[in-house]
């Protein structure tokens, strides 16, 4: 399945084979550095995305390790991982046009396997598992705080 959506995504986004799978596991390691519980369930039903993740992550000197992990999942550290997936994928020499392509062909794709519509898969696979911060002041908005 992962070769096919390799071959998807370059073809609708008009990159060569090598630089799309480069470029998926580039999203694919930042959506496990964000912590999100849908990329998990990636790795369990799409054999080999989790090694193209962690091969990606090697030959780009992603961060990884546990307190990497910790850092980029909290609100700041989630905003980082994506402007660093943006630079990467931009430095990997996909433009704006392809990113784009590229990201909407996931979408599609993994959207259909997982039962999700095309945009909450990447909300999803972004989107961090931890639980709210409670606000300090109950009953006052935390802007007022």
């Amino acid at each position: 399945m992962l070769k096919d959506i390799i071959s998807v995504a370059a073809i609708e986004s008009g990159v060569e084979e090598p630089a799309a799978r480069h470029a998926v596991g580039i999203i694919l390691n930042a959506a496990q550095r964000q912590g999100g519980d849908l990329i998990e369930r990636i790795f369990a039903q799409v054999p080999g995305a989790r090694t193209l993740s962690a091969s990606t992550a090697t030959r780009e000197g992603a961060p990884r390790g546990p307190i990497a992990q910790l850092i980029e999942q909290t609100p700041g550290g989630r905003q980082h991982v994506t402007f660093d997936m943006l630079f990467r994928l931009q430095r990997a020499g996909l433009g704006h046009a392809e990113i784009s392509s590229l990201m909407n062909t996931l979408s599609r794709v993994l959207g259909k396997r997982f039962s999700l519509g095309e945009t909450a898969l990447i909300a999803a696979l972004f989107e961090g598992s931890a639980p709210a911060i409670e606000s300090e002041n109950p009953g006052r908005s935390s802007a007022v705080a």
